[in-house]
């Protein structure tokens, strides 16, 4: 199955690239959408069993029973996302909350750790949480055909949606000058070595490296990373990416802004 996503600054345009992409065929439970949860009434709240579940994410809310308007036959969850905050998650399908939207035990707190890799690349988690912590939408659409994914690409093009690809490249030039000068003060090596520095940080941000050190990841780096984990601007990148992640968890737990 492939995806497309999209990475939207107005919720309302993210909305109508949903309703557009479901008109076009897309199946409701093949299309998430997940946006920062700002209202404290967006939902019902009632303590989860499972708040204190290890994982990405922990529910912190119940299922709220069906959705008016685009989200009518769907069902929608509130759960908290360390590093990002309240997400408000709109079209799961039965995969993640089970029969009647009865969340299907942990299976909201590790969201995106072990629900959404099961089509969306591990190395990808992270352009999302950024997206979701600077306050946009992300849609998310999955097809087992190319025709259909090609035609959802263009809905969310014609709806302004940022790709993947862009978020990754903005992303990465808005922390390249401190990480350069993390690397050389006098910034005259960092050229050379930036694309390897770049793989180690974004390696620390992967669900199954966070948190870890070199050595408690090493099977998992030798397996992506193969050519590359040795060196010392990978080690070093993956270092700055984990100080990177925890100091995200610290603001967001603060309300910070970054």
């Amino acid at each position: 199955m492939e995806n497309i996503v999209g990475i939207f600054k107005q919720k309302g345009n993210a909305d109508s690239a949903m309703e557009e992409m479901r008109a076009a065929g897309f199946a409701p439970d093949k299309l998430i959408l997940l946006t920062p949860d700002t209202s404290s009434d967006t939902l019902r709240r009632t303590p989860s069993e499972d708040a204190e579940q290890p994982g990405m994410g922990m529910a912190i809310g119940g299922v709220a029973g069906g959705a008016a308007g685009l989200a009518a036959g769907a069902l929608i969850s509130n759960f908290l996302l360390p590093g990002v905050g309240p997400i408000l998650a709109v079209g799961l399908g039965s995969g993640i909350f089970g029969v009647g939207g009865v969340v299907a035990g942990g299976a909201v707190g590790n969201f995106l750790e072990e629900s959404l890799t099961r089509g969306v690349p591990k190395d990808e988690i992270f352009l999302y949480e950024d997206a979701l912590r600077q306050g946009r939408t992300v849609v998310i659409a999955f097809a087992d055909d190319e025709e259909r994914i090609e035609r959802g690409r263009s809905i969310m093009e014609r709806a302004g949606a940022e790709s993947l690809d862009a978020a990754r490249h903005s992303w990465w030039i808005g922390l390249r000058d401190a990480e350069a000068a993390e690397y050389d003060p006098n910034r005259k090596s960092f050229g050379a070595a930036e694309q390897t520095y770049r793989s180690g940080f974004e390696a620390a941000l992967r669900p199954d490296c966070r948190g870890k050190s070199l050595d408690e990841t090493r099977a998992v780096l030798r397996d992506r990373y193969a050519d590359v984990c040795d060196q010392e601007a990978f080690r070093r990148g993956y270092e700055r990416g984990r100080l990177y992640y925890a100091q995200s968890n610290r603001h967001s737990l603060r309300g910070d802004s970054r």
